[in-house]
């Protein structure tokens, strides 16, 4: 017997996986914003270049992405966006190949942990946001 939540067709189902996809960037984001000077200073210690020009464009999609897939608007092309996003962010910042073996593996699992949150973007941007979003409100 099939429950009806478990339908994969479930509205719901769409909601609360596009919801907990782009918590993540939203509460990132956020904490960008509040904490401007030490986000720069971390990028730069990084080796970032332009931090001025990379910190508002990161929180533009980390924040600002975060909220259109939360809200299902754009989201097609915002989850490619953030997917793109990702690939530098994840170079720059959890090369554990690269790290004392003390930081290896946490730097790996951070890793890893972007890899599938693009696996959940590819996804999204294939499947769309379901019906219970702004872009099926706007197709309507």
């Amino acid at each position: 017997m099939k429950l009806p939540i478990t339908d994969p067709a479930h509205p719901a189902i769409a909601l609360v996986g596009r919801i907990l996809l782009a918590l993540i960037f939203v509460v990132s984001g956020f904490g960008k914003v509040m904490n401007y000077g030490g986000t720069a200073a971390y990028m730069a210690s990084a080796g970032l270049p332009m931090v001025g020009l990379l910190l508002p464009l990161t929180i533009a999609v980390e924040l600002g992405g975060g909220l259109l897939i939360a809200f299902g608007l754009f989201t097609r092309p915002v989850a490619i966006i953030v997917f793109l996003f990702l690939i530098p962010v994840s170079l720059a910042f959890h090369h554990f190949w690269d790290v004392p073996a003390a930081q290896a593996m946490t730097q790996q699992i951070q890793f890893m942990k972007n890899v599938a949150i693009m696996g959940g973007m590819l996804m999204l941007a294939f499947a769309g946001p379901g019906s219970l979003s702004m872009d099926a409100r706007r197709a309507r």
